[in-house]
């Protein structure tokens, strides 16, 4: 007999416990499903909210193979999982989503960008390289030319694994690992968006948001929705992340980050299965969140609806330069006496330059408004040692 997803005797896994898996299981009390996080310490973020947070290493084959089989239905909140234990758990007939193939192709950066070449799906060309000398060898035969983008094949995040190599006195700045070279495309606009999927096959987007990056620490500063990109582009956009989500057989979300390209072409950028920094903004500007989207869709679910209640812009709470320690966050005061802020703390104790600590999402009635906010916010809010 199918267990009651509504019950105390269905579980849901989830593999990490960050800000990711807090605001998943924020987003899961609602519905006061029972859900449980493997992460290596209760006092990450999502251990207080949590119904339980186990202790262990999502990174080892037996912690997620013995936390996989106390759950009707696994997912994550973050990539770098054992994906051989995940392959193990749906041979026992463990739901697990986003599927292991899935996870093992996006994680790896090649293994990604050769699926989207597979599946006739845009992006930029690019070659393949064991590492820096690799890469020398072909900028001498003339195979690479400057500029271009360095990505490691893993282990990159919120910036890291990414080297912008513009001309040669750039070359100590390769990465000492196996990477992906691309040519440094010429970008009018940087788009995510979120799309969502359930097992019977529903497939919904959000509404498209734009990225402006930090202009140091190469991370996302601010997002506003709706991205100010025309209406039959956006269009454009959305049918590919919906063809993407699909070629991937991904069920809950797929973030998709898009280049536009100053010629009008989309060229997707990466992917991400699984909430996203993209998506915030959604708990306050859209009917449903991103996170009870992701629960609704491995969940097989209806879907909710993705309309928008309200122009929005997110800023990334980060970790002021120069500080490492326990954080302390001046300014909070002033940045809640602005209408519509909507402050998000993840509650990590040590702060670091350009940690993400939080976020906020600021409403209005115009994306212009929002912005102005979101500014008043970045140089307000300041989170020290």
């Amino acid at each position: 007999m199918k267990k009651n997803i509504f019950s105390t005797d269905y579980t849901v896994g989830v593999l990490g416990g960050g800000q990711l898996g807090k605001m998943m299981a924020l987003a899961a009390g609602n519905w006061h499903l029972n859900i449980h996080l493997l992460d290596k310490s209760k006092d990450f973020p999502a251990g207080p909210v949590a119904p339980e947070l186990i202790e262990g290493d999502f990174n080892n084959y037996d912690d997620v193979l013995n936390f996989g089989r106390k759950a009707d239905v696994l997912t994550i909140e973050i990539e770098h999982v054992n994906t051989d234990a995940l392959k193990q758990l749906e041979k026992e007939g463990i739901q697990v989503h986003p599927n292991a193939t899935a996870l093992e192709t996006i994680k790896d950066k090649g293994l990604q960008k050769q699926f989207y070449f597979d599946q006739n799906l845009p992006t930029s060309p690019c070659s393949f390289h064991t590492g820096p000398e690799a890469i020398r060898e072909s900028i001498k035969k003339g195979e690479i030319e400057y500029p271009f983008v360095q990505k490691t094949r893993t282990a990159g995040y919120d910036g890291k694994g990414v080297a912008v190599i513009k001309s040669e006195e750039h070359l100590d700045r390769l990465l000492p690992a196996p990477s992906i070279v691309e040519p440094l495309v010429d970008i009018d606009k940087e788009i995510a968006i979120v799309a969502a999927r359930n097992p019977s096959g529903q497939v919904e987007v959000f509404p498209a948001v734009e990225m402006l990056f930090h202009p140091v620490a190469n991370l996302v500063e601010f997002l506003q929705c709706p991205a100010a990109v025309s209406e039959a582009k956006i269009q454009e956009a959305e049918e590919i992340a919906k063809k993407t989500i699909e070629a991937f057989d991904i069920c809950g979300l797929l973030a998709v980050e898009f280049f536009l390209t100053n010629d009008g072409e989309w060229l997707i950028n990466e992917s991400a299965p699984r909430p996203h920094n993209s998506g915030h903004h959604t708990i306050d500007s859209c009917y449903t969140s991103q996170f009870e989207q992701h629960l609704r869709g491995i969940l097989d679910l209806p879907l909710g609806s993705t309309k928008m209640k309200s122009p929005s812009v997110m800023v990334n709470l980060l970790g002021e330069d120069g500080f490492t320690g326990n954080a302390v966050y001046e300014g909070m005061d002033k940045v809640l006496a602005i209408p519509g802020a909507k402050v998000h703390l993840y509650g990590k104790a040590q702060t670091k330059p350009f940690r993400k600590m939080g976020h906020a999402t600021l409403l209005d009635d115009s994306v212009e408004g929002a912005i102005e906010k979101a500014r008043r916010v970045r140089d307000t809010l300041k989170i020290k040692a």
